[in-house]
């Protein structure tokens, strides 16, 4: 049992998963939050009622594509109280299953805004001061909204707010074609809004392989009102209740009207406002929290994980963060530089990758090849009606080993795993295509995608390797 006393401050994904280890390794532990329930931002704003609303919209996409296989259903009637009843709901129940974890493991548990009195010490917005001799900072982001747009509240929204679902408007613009966005705009084109998007880059997803994205991009061009790329929205005016916003591309420039416009921009960390300059802690030019692989910062006592801590900002990051850092401080071996974090992006068809990206490949000069299985030569796929995806392996040609994953289709974010597992083990293309995958399945994917590198597909002809 450890006599040090650990505060983390956050009880996000990273914070609450930080507090459980430590209690578990044996020290006194004190979780801080502003808010009196744990799961922060991902589990009350985020991740979790986003999914809960894009499986609502997946279920109204396959009422749609179903039509033309003989079933008909009459068009949905969409109840939004009864809709954010059932979202709530999912989200009350895994908070106070956090809740109960955590007391279990008898974790103090204090609710109030934190800031650093010093290195030692941390204020709550309570008035308790809490003394510690370790801290781990889990803070996470808040969404960005430029500030010439945010005079106009009535018409603009961030995340936060359009997961609330207070109203479905008829017009709606989402500014960034990001992750975030594009999700937000699954959701409110499948309930009834016709969705503009507007992105200031030359594609959507712009960190992510093109080849990965055509999809995507191919359907939501169908679905969405208007995709407009290198282009700037130059100024929002609100008349009348309404949103008047000036786009500017290098060809035009045009006004348009809309209900209500979505900042999907980016998110900013939150390390300005817990007073770090009482404290050793220095962060790097873009307010991230400067760390080492164990989530040190340049103050011994202090620790930082998650979103604060640098790209990418996703909570199985801040999660398995959390666990180094735990595991850093009881002096276990800890070798996280290289982790394979995946992606998921949960839009219709998703988009998952991990490891080496094609893109990266490419801009590092590496030697390697695609092996790359399209999803209309797979049985399962087939059957869902869901054949425009596929799945490929970055691998180093002459160790046959697998260096990175990619995979665009149904179900996606399901199927990425796999890959993380086999880069993480070291795997090649002839562990991969040697694993019996069950059939018909949309696992079989990766399978084949290693038999096309090796030349021995069944369902794609291709000619051995030599």
């Amino acid at each position: 049992m450890s006599k040090s006393h650990l505060v983390v401050l956050g009880a996000g994904p990273g914070g609450y998963s930080a507090a459980f280890h430590a209690a578990d390794q044996g020290y006194k532990v004190t979780l801080v939050d502003a808010s009196p329930k744990l799961g922060g931002v991902c589990l009350h704003s985020g991740c979790i009622p986003s999914k809960a609303l894009l499986h609502i919209a997946g279920l109204l996409a396959e009422t749609k594509q179903v039509k033309g296989r003989g079933i008909d259903f009459d068009d949905p009637r969409i109840d939004l109280k009864r809709l954010n009843k059932w979202k709530d709901e999912i989200i009350s129940n895994f908070s106070g299953g956090l809740d109960l974890l955590s007391k279990q493991r008898g974790i103090n548990y204090v609710t109030g805004r934190g800031v650093f009195v010093d290195s030692n010490t941390i204020k709550t917005s309570e008035g308790h001061l809490i003394r510690f001799d370790l801290c781990i900072i889990a803070t996470g982001s808040r969404p960005v909204v430029p500030s010439q747009f945010s005079v106009s509240k009535a018409v603009i929204m961030d995340s936060t707010e359009a997961l609330k679902l207070t109203s479905i408007p008829k017009k709606l613009l989402i500014v960034g074609g990001g992750y975030i966005g594009l999700e937000m705009g699954t959701v409110y084109s499948a309930l009834g809004s016709s969705v503009t998007m507007v992105e200031i880059k030359d594609r959507l997803l712009p960190d992510v392989d093109r080849d990965l994205v055509r999809p995507l991009q191919n359907k939501l061009s169908s679905e969405f009102e208007s995709i407009y790329l290198d282009t700037a929205v130059v100024s929002i005016r609100e008349v009348g209740g309404l949103g008047y916003v000036t786009m500017a591309s290098s060809k035009e420039s045009k006004e348009e009207k809309f209900d209500r416009v979505l900042m999907s921009v980016g998110r900013r960390p939150n390390t300005d406002k817990i007073r770090l300059g009482n404290t050793k802690v220095k962060l790097d030019s873009n307010g991230f929290v400067k760390v080492d692989f164990k989530g040190q910062t340049s103050d011994p006592a202090i620790l930082a994980i998650g979103d604060i801590s640098g790209e990418p900002m996703l909570a199985h990051k801040a999660s398995y963060e959390a666990r180094i850092a735990i595991d850093g401080l009881k002096g276990k071996k800890v070798t996280s530089n290289n982790a394979i974090i995946p992606a998921v992006v949960f839009t219709d068809p998703e988009i998952a990758w991990c490891g080496l990206t094609e893109s990266e490949a490419k801009m590092k000069n590496l030697d390697f090849q695609v092996a790359k299985f399209p999803w209309r030569a797979s049985g399962r796929a087939h059957t869902l009606g869901r054949t425009e995806g596929f799945t490929k392996l970055i691998l180093q040609p002459e160790s046959k080993r697998l260096l990175g994953v990619g995979i665009v289709g149904y179900g996606a974010g399901e199927l990425i795993a796999e890959g993380v597992l086999a880069i993480n083990m070291g795997a090649k293309a002839d562990d991969l295509s040697h694993c019996i995958h069950p059939h018909p399945t949309l696992t079989e994917t990766m399978m084949e995608s290693a038999d096309m590198f090796l030349g021995t597909a069944t369902h794609i002809y291709k000619r051995s390797r030599k």
